[in-house]
């Protein structure tokens, strides 16, 4: 269903939001009886203008049952299935650094190399969390929000498969987390970037430590959509600049669960912005 108003979010009687429109199916440019993902890069350049018009749609986008399946899921199914692999490698990290082998720079040097205690573990593991900070910013903005080029089938058909979608139907409820079995690929990517870079306990407590920030991620983006923070609360502030986001400036305010990152890239959504609604 469409959301709530922004102002206020505990209203007795809170309108709809009126930027959220129905298809009209007569006259859209795809036929929303047929699966979307094949149709959306034949738009050319009427794509960009199309997708960010966002509607109370749910969407389809493969014609495969089973894979259509496999594109969509519930929030608490992320939680579930990650949280208990963040707790086993957080148990593993921490009782292999507990051995005492594990030394920083060993490949290059024993006499200057730093060793890593168990105690260091939970700030290894912040340090993933604010390195996953930041490449959610990136992956966001530079991958999520590329234009692709008018001309390109393919590259269209991708971004609508990796954001479009998620812009064009802002509160399909199955699509606002990322389903486990195409994110177990992602993730298992960094987690092979992080053993070629660090020794192998020392990126498994990096690496736990981002997927700990996926989840909250995840989660926090769910509720950013659906939940009704208490008005002053930061998930409040941040509710609505991720509604800002959505309908007024795509082409900033990409960080979801944290603004930190759109200061020093100056992707930050104007205060003035949000005092014109005060």
């Amino acid at each position: 269903s469409c959301p709530k108003a922004e102002k206020p979010l505990d209203a007795a009687a809170p309108r709809l939001d009126p930027r959220c429109k129905p298809v009209d199916v007569g006259t859209d440019l795809v036929d929303w009886r047929k699966p979307l993902l094949w149709q959306v890069g034949y738009l050319g350049e009427k794509y960009d203008e199309w997708v960010h018009q966002p509607v109370d749609r749910p969407i389809r986008l493969f014609h495969s049952d089973f894979v259509e399946a496999l594109s969509k899921t519930a929030w608490y199914v992320v939680f579930l299935v990650w949280t208990p692999v963040v707790l086993y490698l957080s148990w593993v990290s921490y009782t292999a650094l507990a051995q005492g082998d594990t030394r920083l720079f060993s490949s290059f040097t024993t006499e200057y190399s730093i060793p890593v205690h168990k105690y260091y573990f939970p700030f290894i593991f912040l340090l993933g969390m604010f390195l996953w900070s930041l490449l959610e910013y990136l992956i966001h903005r530079f991958v999520f929000h590329m234009k692709p080029p008018a001309s390109n089938y393919y590259l269209i058909t991708l971004h609508f498969l990796l954001h479009g979608q998620h812009h064009k139907s802002p509160f399909d409820s199955s699509r606002l987390v990322f389903p486990p079995v195409p994110a177990s690929l992602v993730i298992a990517f960094f987690y092979g970037v992080l053993r070629l870079l660090l020794p192998e306990v020392l990126g498994l407590s990096v690496f736990v430590g981002g997927l700990c920030g996926y989840v909250v991620y995840d989660m926090m983006h769910y509720y950013l959509h659906y939940g009704s923070p208490k008005e002053g609360t930061y998930l409040y502030g941040l509710k609505a600049y991720h509604v800002k986001h959505h309908f007024e400036h795509q082409k900033s305010g990409f960080g979801i669960t944290t603004r930190f990152w759109d200061h020093p890239f100056r992707t930050l959504i104007p205060e003035e912005t949000f005092e014109k609604e005060d």
